[in-house]
C-alpha cells in the first residue's frame, strides 16, 4: 500500500503562484510514475502534469510554461511549482501514483481570485 499526502493549497491573487506537496509513504518501491490532477466543481478529474520514475515530464496543454512537476527522491516527495495562476485553475489538486496500483491523495483546494 501506498499513502499520499498532498499540501500547499490555498487562496491567491490571478497572477500569483503557490508550491503543491505531495509525500508518499508506504511501499513506494512500487510507484512508477507520479501525477497531479486538478478538479474544479462539476467537471470531471483532469491530468495536469506526470513525472517517471526516471524523470521525464509530461503536462497539459492548459498549463504547459507555467507549471514545473519535479520530485526529491530522498524525501518521497512530488512538487507541482504552480506560476502565473488563473482563475480557471481554481479546482481541487490531487497526488497520483502509479505502480502495481493506483494510488490517491486527499486533495488539496487551490482558489485564484481575479
Amino acid at each position: 500500500q501506498v499513502q499520499l499526502v498532498e499540501s500547499g493549497g490555498g487562496l491567491v491573487q490571478a497572477g500569483g503562484s503557490l508550491r503543491l506537496s505531495c509525500v508518499a509513504s508506504g511501499s513506494i518501491f512500487s510507484i512508477n510514475a507520479m501525477a497531479w490532477y486538478s478538479q474544479a466543481p462539476g467537471n470531471q478529474r483532469e491530468l495536469v502534469a506526470t513525472i517517471t520514475r526516471g524523470g521525464s515530464t509530461y503536462y497539459a496543454d492548459s498549463v504547459k510554461g507555467r507549471f514545473t512537476i519535479s520530485r526529491d527522491n530522498a524525501k518521497n516527495t512530488v512538487f507541482l511549482q504552480m506560476n502565473r495562476l488563473k482563475p480557471e485553475d481554481t479546482a481541487v489538486y490531487y497526488c497520483n501514483g502509479v505502480g502495481v496500483g493506483n494510488y490517491w491523495g486527499q486533495g488539496t483546494q487551490v482558489t485564484v481570485s481575479a
